[in-house]
């Protein structure tokens, strides 16, 4: 009779534990540059002023269970600076493990998917609160020289974030570079009641390319050149 009750208070728990667990938000973004960190040839560094070295994008993510848009938010102000950092939007499928990109490559605007990018998360003990919620930090060594913070929460189940990062165990609050020179914080999380599918489909206006495919076709043209592997890694794999 006491295990039995044991195990009915288990799952009452187990229950309560899985109610409370949001699964449909939309997060607002603020995006940090430091363009200095970002462009470090002098000739480049003669387009940015001091003043503006730190360009700001603003970002929301709408989430619904196994389905996500990352999109940039669209203003009337001009940027005097556009060209200076992407905006991409990103759809996310985890139940089908597939990733659909829109994205800007030298004017081109191009439609791509391929697979989640799968990383090697090491979740550490270290927490901090963003936008209300407690969160836990992890951290993916992205290459020999490159570390990528995250501060996920328990409490947003969907295993999404900012552009393309997913696999911890709740939705990605803050992203960041080692150094700071990108930065994502989540400035407002928004509880939403549903959300409507067409919100999260992907519009197929044009072909859509495997990013495979896309990549064949760069090196073969400029896969010799030095700053070939930092810009594809920068524009399809860190980020």
């Amino acid at each position: 009779m006491k295990m039995k009750w044991i195990n009915l208070f288990a799952f009452l728990l187990m229950v309560l534990f899985n109610s409370a667990q949001i699964t449909r938000v939309k997060v607002v973004y603020e995006r940090k540059t430091n363009l200095f960190k970002k462009y470090k040839e002098e000739r480049t560094q003669r387009w940015i002023k001091e003043e503006n070295k730190i360009k700001v994008d603003m970002f929301d993510l709408i989430v619904s269970d196994s389905l996500s848009v990352f999109k940039p938010q669209e203003s009337e102000l001009r940027d005097q600076i556009e060209w200076a950092t992407q905006k991409n939007t990103t759809y996310q499928n985890t139940n089908a493990g597939k990733r659909f990109l829109k994205k800007n490559l030298w004017g081109e605007e191009l439609l791509l998917t391929d697979s989640l990018v799968k990383r090697s998360w090491k979740i550490t003990e270290s927490g901090r609160k963003i936008a209300g919620y407690n969160c836990r930090k992890a951290i993916w060594q992205a290459n020999d020289s490159t570390k990528i913070y995250a501060w996920f929460s328990y409490d947003i189940l969907p295993q999404v974030g900012p552009e393309s990062y997913c696999g911890l165990p709740g939705l990605i609050l803050g992203l960041a570079t080692e150094d700071g020179g990108i930065i994502y914080f989540a400035k407002k999380v928004e509880v939403l009641a549903s959300v409507e599918p067409s919100e999260l489909q992907f519009p197929k206006k044009k072909k859509v390319k495997q990013v495979d495919e896309v990549k064949k076709d760069m090196e073969g043209r400029f896969g010799k050149e030095k700053w070939f592997k930092s810009m594809w890694n920068e524009e399809f794999y860190i980020w």
